[in-house]
């Protein structure tokens, strides 16, 4: 399979704790064992843990990713006001007949502010946002199968710098990186590991995807939350379809209305597992195939 057949998954959900990064990862592993180039990208870059579920560790940054944030420059400012009235984050504070003041946790950088001023008194300043690390997954702990997945799998994670507001932003770097690493080395796919919910950062890791995999439990709170990430998949023109995981542990009929609403199917049901419970709390996940 070439390059110009890229698939671009995404695996999402909107409940946080419903087993995304645990189904990426063991999604990625099954693409790998079969002999595909797999790049597996962690999205969820406010709080990445693909790494630990498979035992590696974070260390030297292959990039740094910026941000342009305002800097007032107040020997041109005439505390006119503007950039406070556009302010669409409510990021800039102005008291009357007082310079501006940013709050640059509000901030998400958008550059509305320094593109209204008419006397040129805000500026962007650049500061940088996030890390980017990348992991060759080359271990000799595999059990099954480690010589289809020696050269074939990579893990790619994205940090957001602590306290930054807005982290869409970094997660698009993250996954142009991402893209980009695929056309080097030829990958077959790449899979994004969503951030939970259905908020920028989320929009941001599943736009321009060709399907999205949207894990599920059979509870009230993951059919909640499968309806409104199925809604924005709809929304984006995204593919989906659903994963049930610990399909076992409550009521599946709770899931099925929200399925035939918007006439998509149930892919695979995963009931719960104890020994992969183990694999995922001793960083094994790799072990583990189903």
């Amino acid at each position: 399979m070439g390059n110009d057949k890229l698939k671009k998954i995404a695996i999402s959900g909107g409940k946080g704790g419903a087993g995304k990064s645990t189904v990426a990862i063991l999604m990625a592993n099954k693409f790998v064992r079969q002999g595909e180039k797999v790049i597996l990208c962690d999205c969820d870059v406010e709080c990445p843990n693909d790494h630990l579920l498979i035992g590696e560790s974070l260390r030297k940054p292959r990039k740094k990713v910026y941000g342009e944030f305002p800097k007032l420059i107040k020997k041109k400012c005439t505390k006119c006001g503007l950039c406070a009235k556009t302010c669409r984050s409510n990021a800039i504070f102005q008291a009357p007949g007082q310079y501006p003041v940013f709050i640059r946790e509000l901030c998400s950088g958008c550059g509305a502010c320094w593109a209204v001023c008419p006397f040129g008194a805000i500026k962007p300043k650049k500061e940088e946002t996030g890390k980017i690390f990348i992991n060759p997954i080359r271990k000799s702990s595999i059990s099954n199968g480690a010589s289809k997945i020696k050269n074939n799998f990579w893990l790619i994670t994205g940090l957001s710098k602590a306290g930054l507001e807005e982290t869409g932003p970094v997660v698009t770097e993250v996954k142009n990186f991402a893209l980009d690493f695929a056309k080097k080395v030829k990958a077959e796919y790449v899979l994004f590991d969503t951030a939970p919910g259905i908020h920028c950062p989320v929009v941001s890791a599943l736009l321009d995807c060709d399907l999205a995999y949207c894990v599920t439990e059979p509870t009230p709170m993951g059919a909640h939350d499968l309806n409104l990430i199925l809604d924005l998949c709809k929304k984006l023109k995204v593919p989906t379809k659903v994963i049930l995981n610990q399909a076992d542990l409550g009521d599946k009929r709770k899931i099925f209305p929200i399925v035939k609403k918007y006439k998509i199917k149930i892919e695979k049901e995963i009931p719960y597992s104890k020994k992969l419970v183990e694999a995922y709390s001793k960083g094994q996940l790799l072990n583990f195939i189903i």
